[in-house]
């Protein structure tokens, strides 16, 4: 049997997709005798093992905690912390009452490319096609209609529901959510069905046969052998699990006990009063749909779930299910409310292919180029910026043409025959020129920004390309990790149109602009060239970091991987400087007081006033994530009075020196992640922004405050801190440039390469894997 699925995976490898092939196709590479003489045993096997067996319930509890990367105390630490956490549980009661629980929201992923072709799919991981991401960014408008924000989120470890997630936190503009994957929540395993055609195995075995194996609730498909290449235990996906946890087939039932533990910590956010949403796929949901609505053992196989249709629980007091009224919809056996209109629910109850009459647009093209946000400040100076190209242009083709227009006008300026230049649609302007001056190239009529300065251009451009800047005598290290080295790889996001048009960003959202994105997936396919692969990912709450994560993952092919989301990690804050552009500061405040701002080290600039939206505190999605700063008495008291009644509020920064926002990003490296991850051996990504890079390579590589300033960092570009021999590399990215002609570093350059320390007998890495 082995020798058959492996003949056909070759295959479907070659041609991208297993579910490409047709049924007369599949059986030229499937021989359906081996599965035959398993047919009757997997489907008469009420046999039921119970998932995890040798852990206690205490035990899955902790393996959770783990997985989801919550802290898992000693049982001293319970004791002790136990009683204190009742005491003030209690004190939150008597202060701001009884939370009502939140709203349960269920979504079964997107169409993959094998659910599209009728592929038994289970935990083989094929991507969402564009159809299926179309139907999560419709499942993310069906919540926004509805009103309904989750606060955190629950999925899987299979990329198609952690894609589906991914679409759903964009359309809603919420991708700083607190997002965790589980293998619990991954698809019911099909055994040694997984990757084979619906459709013939049908029509080799019947159908009632591959019904049992579908619907029956103990039924298990024959299993995948162990020694099989597509056995899940050999996925890094399932690292940390025991060996007894990686099944080799599964019933219904063995996937729903599978499910089970995971509700008590879903419950426990509902009983916070957080609304949580988790994304998984059709069995996985049945599994908590049972376990809600107390449903039988027979009538659970008539429960179904449609493709990016989210389902809503609402619970009273005491976590049991609200039964919906008579107009909303719901299906039989629970109370779940659908999100979707009567028409469009009955397209989503048929199959995948429907959902083009549902949604306008969704079809097998590929997906449309949708525009990013854009503020008004952003589109006009991209217009301006447009408008001055459109000059230049036609500038340099009068040029070609030997045309001179403006040397012809200044001539006649010289000349003192003004009247040639009149004319009935302009008014008359008159130009005063410096006798002792052969400029006359910046004359212009009604463009005075002509007339100014190069600095600021200059400025820009050193700003957002990666121009030579950096000292001759600083020797990059190329490659310089080991093959079993921990590592920790800084990226600073990719271009945003702030960067572009040269606007003060810090703690302000813009998203990636087209050329950003690249830059992120240029990063992640050099990573992938050169073999690497990461335990846990680390990046800021704000969208331009999160998205470079996503992109780098996504081309790496490791979307499952933990992403960590702190506040730490977030850009300095430029206070009121935020969203204005650098001509306008130094117009109203003088080039030398911007220098300052920006280049001094301990000098922050002027404070956002409390009451601005680009104040942190006034931004309601993020302010109950926050644990880790302290109180502000000044604005509790003020929006308490506001607001009359108590409003705990926190003291977040209104402004920040580079000294400030060092502060945070250096203690949450040196305190979260290096004894959550670099000091047990972990591979490491960090997407962040300069500043807070800066701050923990200045901590790393010993780089002097005085020249914090001049250092550069790239867009974009991987840099490789090898923990072992304390040094930063770069990865060859196969050009033959120079790296140091190619990006500008800085002049701090030589403080951020400095030599590798070598150790003996040690193997070295010097090029991407074969």
């Amino acid at each position: 049997m082995k020798r058959h699925f492996t003949y056909y995976f070759l295959a479907s490898t070659v041609l991208g997709q297993a579910g490409a092939f047709t049924p007369t196709t599949v059986r030229k590479f499937i021989t359906p005798m081996p599965l035959r003489s398993l047919v009757s045993e997997s489907i008469n096997d009420n046999s039921i093992e119970e998932y995890s067996s040798s852990l206690t319930p205490r035990q899955e509890r902790d393996q959770i905690k783990e997985e989801l990367g919550f802290k898992v105390e000693s049982k001293l630490k319970k004791v002790i912390k136990t009683p204190l956490r009742k005491i003030r549980k209690f004190a939150k009661r008597a202060v701001a009452g009884k939370k009502q629980p939140g709203a349960l929201i269920l979504v079964r992923g997107g169409e993959s490319e094998f659910s599209k072709n009728f592929t038994w799919t289970g935990w083989l991981d094929p991507p969402l096609t564009p159809a299926g991401y179309l139907q999560m960014e419709h499942a993310g408008r069906l919540l926004l209609e509805s009103g309904y924000a989750p606060d955190v989120i629950y999925t899987s470890r299979l990329k198609r529901a952690v894609k589906s997630a991914w679409a759903i936190v964009q359309e809603i503009n919420s991708p700083f959510l607190p997002m965790y994957k589980s293998w619990r929540l991954n698809e019911r395993h099909y055994g040694a069905l997984q990757g084979l055609n619906k459709k013939d195995t049908a029509q080799t075995f019947g159908v009632d046969v591959v019904q049992a194996w579908r619907r029956s609730l103990k039924a298990r498909p024959p299993p995948v052998k162990k020694s099989d290449y597509q056995f899940s235990g050999n996925d890094r996906k399932v690292s940390g699990l025991l060996p007894e946890q990686i099944p080799s087939s599964e019933s219904l039932l063995d996937c729903m006990r599978r499910v089970e533990p995971m509700w008590a910590f879903i419950k426990r956010d509902l009983l916070r009063g957080e609304n949580v949403m988790v994304v998984a796929h059709a069995n996985t949901l049945r599994g908590l749909a049972k376990i809600i609505d107390d449903i039988g053992d027979e009538e659970i196989a008539e429960i179904s779930f449609p493709k990016g249709l989210p389902v809503v629980y609402k619970f009273d007091d005491k976590l049991e299910p609200v039964k919906p009224s008579d107009d909303v919809l719901t299906q039989i056996h629970t109370s779940g409310q659908f999100l979707e209109k009567p028409g469009l629910l009955k397209l989503a109850m048929d199959i995948t292919k429907e959902w083009e009459k549902a949604v306008p647009g969704t079809s097998d093209s590929d997906l449309p180029n949708v525009a990013k946000r854009m503020t008004n400040m952003e589109n006009a100076l991209l217009k301006l910026q447009e408008e001055k190209h459109r000059y230049a242009v036609t500038g340099e083709d009068a040029k070609k043409d030997e045309i001179d227009p403006l040397s012809n006008f200044v001539s006649v300026i010289l000349s003192g025959n003004s009247e040639e230049l009149e004319s009935d649609d302009e008014e008359e302007v008159r130009f005063e020129i410096n006798p002792g001056s052969n400029d006359t190239s910046v004359i212009s009529s009604g463009n005075s920004e002509e007339l100014e300065t190069d600095d600021e251009e200059e400025e820009r451009f050193e700003e957002t390309t990666n121009v030579k800047k950096t000292s001759e005598e600083v020797a990059v290290n190329i490659n310089a990790v080991g093959i079993n080295d921990p590592v920790v790889v800084f990226i600073r996001h990719g271009r945003t149109p702030h960067n572009k048009l040269a606007l003060f960003t810090g703690w302000e959202d813009p998203p990636l602009a087209i050329e950003g994105e690249e830059d992120a997936k240029w990063a992640g396919r050099l990573l992938k060239k050169h073999g690497f692969e990461f335990d846990v990912v680390y990046t800021s709450w704000l969208y331009r970091a999160i998205q470079t994560a996503w992109f780098v993952l996504e081309e790496m092919d490791q979307l499952w991987l933990p992403l960590v989301k702190s506040w730490r990690l977030n850009e300095r804050h430029y206070g009121d400087l935020t969203g204005k552009s650098k001509k306008m500061v130094a117009n109203i405040h003088g080039e030398a007081q911007l220098k300052k701002w920006r280049k001094g080290y301990k000098i922050r600039p002027p404070p956002v006033s409390s009451y601005s939206f680009d104040y942190p505190g006034n931004d309601k999605r993020r302010i109950k994530y926050v644990k880790d700063l302290r109180i502000s008495f000044t604005e509790t008291i003020c929006r308490s009075l506001e607001g009359r009644k108590l409003s705990i509020h926190r003291k977040f920064p209104k402004h920040e020196s580079l000294f400030d926002c060092m502060n945070r990003s250096i203690p949450f490296y040196t305190e979260r992640i290096v004894p959550e991850a670099v000091a047990k051996g972990k591979r490491v990504l960090i997407t962040s922004h300069e500043n807070a890079i800066r701050g923990i390579l200045m901590h790393l590589c010993e780089i002097p405050e005085e020249c914090m300033n001049d250092l550069q960092l790239p867009n974009g570009v991987p840099l490789v801190y090898n923990v072992k021999r304390k040094c930063i590399s770069l990865l060859d990215d196969g050009t033959g440039e120079d790296p140091l002609e190619k990006y500008n570093f800085g002049s701090a350059a030589q403080y951020l390469f400095r030599p590798c320390e070598i150790g003996e007998d040690e193997d070295w890495y010097t090029g991407p894997k074969a």
